[in-house]
């Protein structure tokens, strides 16, 4: 992320964002913090771009935003902004978020349970939509038509993106850091008005991640453990596995281990059993969505063990012989957000006990 005065005004443009998120945290990113740090909480204009480069300029805070699922809505509620989203898409499931940002997820109208279909979205009243979909391609990759430029410009919408997701499977380099995910709090702390909020939060990822870091972050690569991300909920037909330009590949090396599928160019893909078999991890974490309750959640993860442990195919891998299971969600792991320098801690103590506080 790169930002700077713009036109001798105090404009602080947002842009880079898919560089930065491509695996570096640079001179020119630490230049970006420093610079966002010394503007006011309401500094106006402000500006972002989208994963092309497009920018959208803001001259206030937005009152009504929509968002295109959970993962921005929760950066919301955690900014403190989330008395301005007036609905959302794709939302959390109940108990997801922790306590008191949950409660806060359910005064939220519920648009759609997936895409928001596109005249309800233009319909809404909203005067920002926060897209996280732009990778997928119309809105989701065909489950409804997404607004047009003009159609969101007509309807009186700002459209931005969630750059860490959206612009991910367009990146030219993998993804080993988390300065796309601090890129994004940082720009939607600076156009809700919150970027002492969004700046706190940004210090207390590095926080954690720089102590991680500071453990294990000098191990040799070929000392480091390897890692499969089991995505039980995708299907077990066909195992759906995590690139290099995915979240969860920068939240496998930051914790000191070795992505498996490090070798696959994109956010996700599918392979065959076979391809797991050949890679062999040493360790294996169990991705299972929220359940909504603890019950619930340890009752899928007993799932997910159980069928790597029955299935001819996998019974004989190396993490599954030795019970090398991780229970951690999927949704801290692959989706860009706050808890993912908590999954990097929670990965790191597993696989390099007694090293990591």
């Amino acid at each position: 992320m790169r930002s700077r005065v713009w036109a001798g005004t105090a404009a602080v443009v947002f842009g880079g964002l898919l560089a930065a998120g491509c695996g570096g945290a640079g001179k020119g990113k630490e230049t970006a913090d420093a610079n966002a740090g010394k503007a006011g909480s309401g500094a106006y204009p402000v500006s972002v771009t989208d994963c092309a480069g497009a920018r959208t300029t803001f001259s206030a805070a937005p009152a009504r935003i929509v968002t295109s699922n959970a993962s921005s809505l929760e950066l919301l509620l955690r900014l403190g902004a989330g008395d301005k989203v007036i609905g959302t898409g794709f939302p959390p499931g109940r108990g997801t978020l922790p306590a008191a940002l949950d409660a806060q997820a359910r005064n939220v109208k519920v648009l759609s349970r997936s895409v928001i279909p596109k005249e309800k979205l233009l319909g809404s009243g909203a005067d920002l939509y926060i897209d996280t979909f732009a990778s997928m391609g119309s809105m989701g990759g065909g489950m409804g038509d997404a607004p047009t430029a003009a159609e969101f410009k007509a309807a009186g919408i700002k459209h931005i993106y969630l750059k860490s997701t959206a612009c991910a499977a367009q990146s030219k380099d993998p993804v080993t850091d988390f300065s796309a995910v601090e890129a994004d709090i940082t720009s939607l702390g600076a156009v809700t008005g919150t970027r002492a909020r969004a700046k706190e939060i940004v210090a207390g990822m590095k926080k954690k991640v720089d102590a991680v870091q500071k453990a294990v972050g000098g191990t040799a690569e070929s000392k480091r453990p390897t890692y499969f991300f089991f995505d039980y909920d995708a299907g077990t037909k066909q195992p759906t596995v995590v690139c290099n330009r995915q979240i969860a590949n920068a939240v496998i090396t930051l914790a000191g281990a070795r992505n498996v599928f490090a070798d696959c160019d994109g956010d996700y893909k599918q392979v065959g059993w076979e391809d797991v078999i050949a890679k062999n991890p040493d360790w294996i974490q169990l991705g299972v969505r929220n359940r909504g309750s603890a019950a619930a959640n340890e009752k899928a993860f007993d799932e997910a063990e159980h069928w790597l442990r029955s299935n001819t195919a996998t019974t004989g891998l190396k993490a599954v012989r030795e019970g090398h299971f991780l229970r951690i969600g999927s949704e801290p792991t692959t989706i860009a957000g706050v808890e993912n320098a908590d999954t990097v801690e929670a990965i790191a103590k597993t696989l390099h006990p007694g090293k990591v506080g």
